[in-house]
């Protein structure tokens, strides 16, 4: 009898781990030295784009600059035509923007990888792009990994905007300064909502890392110094909040200064499975320039990955891509799509859009008098955004060839 229950109960719990079993380590990018290795034993060079704009808005895809981070944006549409509209705007953005046909043409291009940026709203309860408790943070990544894995590309995730801003400028969609570092609150937010989405997507191979922080910590601060020593502690807290639940997937770990200062960081061998990303918009486009990073890589024996490079010309951009080749340096270019060029897919303009919508975005908006005697004539301004929202569809955008041909994807 004794030995039946006892067959019993080992058979319940063999059930029991095979149920919670995960996905063994072989099947997930893995770090090895300086390079990847995918699943398949050969090694992965990063190649792709970024599908700014989407999940994480800023003004100047939109043809904007005064209005530059979402919250601005999203202020200033609920300011013209009411935030019932502002709503519906942005719900139609978020489904014509990125869209399986994208995913799809990003793979035939040549590309391997794509970084997603979002903002850590997506998974509060906060007002982000029309919606409150009632978030979409994880459908929308869902879908990407979906389409990802049928196209046959990488996907990184990337926290663009965190709690409290950790840059100090409007990509981080904050209020101008880099408040993550000094809020005990924001921090914890930050670490759960890591976990949460480690959690989620802990047995998804398709998904090769997580970029914890985008360009943490700006230059303009006279205390940055004091906030630079802050960034490694945070990292690690938000690695061991990830690997609670998520053993597996790679951590990337971006540097102060733009994703461009490394000498903050001095332990490298806290984890087994992270690597660094720098980002790089200008200057000669030689392996001279580059120098620190390859340096940085070097010294840890770790990957380095250009998560964000472009906003130049073909000849500069074909150049800089050999050169992160010849480094070994993979890289995704910045971005997929935006208003104009200077990106794969180009969004038209709408007509009237620099007119109206521009020249709203521009004028001052200070006190509830100037709100009134800015309005511009609201049907014409609700019939332009929904123009760029549905220009912004694959099937309405212009690919821009020789853009796409210097990003070197193919060879």
């Amino acid at each position: 009898m004794k030995k039946r229950i006892l067959t019993l109960l080992l058979s319940t719990l063999m059930g029991t781990a095979t149920m919670f079993a995960t996905t063994p380590q072989s099947e997930f990018v893995r770090v090895s030295g300086p390079d990847l290795i995918q699943p398949n034993g050969q090694k992965l060079y990063i190649q792709g784009t970024n599908l700014g704009n989407w999940l994480n808005p800023e003004g100047y895809m939109f043809g904007l600059s005064r209005t530059n981070s979402a919250w601005m944006i999203d202020l200033m549409i609920k300011q013209a035509v009411g935030p019932d509209f502002a709503a519906a705007f942005w719900k139609t953005f978020k489904d014509n923007y990125i869209t399986r046909d994208d995913i799809l043409f990003i793979k035939q291009q040549g590309a391997n990888t794509i970084r997603l940026p979002f903002n850590y709203k997506l998974f509060t309860d906060e007002d982000y792009m029309g919606l409150t408790s009632q978030q979409d943070g994880f459908q929308r990544i869902d879908n990407v990994v979906a389409w990802c894995r049928e196209a046959g590309l990488y996907l990184i995730l990337d926290m663009h905007d965190c709690p409290g801003g950790q840059t100090g400028d409007n990509i981080d969609d904050g209020h101008g300064y880099p408040w993550l570092f000094e809020s005990e609150q924001s921090q914890q937010l930050f670490c759960s909502i890591w976990q949460r989405i480690a959690d989620r997507y802990k047995d998804e191979p398709v998904i090769l890392g997580y970029e914890l922080a985008n360009e943490p910590i700006a230059h303009y601060f006279e205390n940055k110094e004091d906030l630079n020593k802050q960034l490694e502690p945070l990292y690690k807290r938000a690695v061991k909040a990830i690997r609670e639940v998520d053993p597996h997937h790679i951590i990337l770990l971006g540097g102060a200064r733009w994703n461009s200062d490394f000498y903050m960081f001095n332990d490298w061998t806290f984890d087994s499975q992270i690597m660094y990303t720098c980002h790089r918009y200008g200057g000669p486009a030689t392996k001279e320039a580059i120098k620190d990073y390859i340096d940085f890589r070097d010294k840890t024996n770790l990957p380095m990955y250009m998560g964000e490079i472009g906003h130049n010309t073909n000849e500069w951009q074909a150049q800089f891509v050999k050169v992160m080749k010849e480094v070994n340096i993979g890289y995704t270019f910045w971005p997929y799509k935006k208003i104009d060029g200077s990106c794969m897919m180009g969004i038209q303009r709408p007509e009237q859009w620099d007119s109206i919508v521009v020249k709203y975005s521009e004028t001052p908006r200070g006190t509830y008098q100037e709100w009134r005697e800015a309005r511009p004539n609201q049907q014409l301004f609700r019939q332009l955004l929904m123009q760029y929202a549905e220009n912004s569809r694959f099937s309405n955008c212009q690919p821009q060839e020789s853009y796409i041909q210097s990003l070197g994807l193919k060879q």
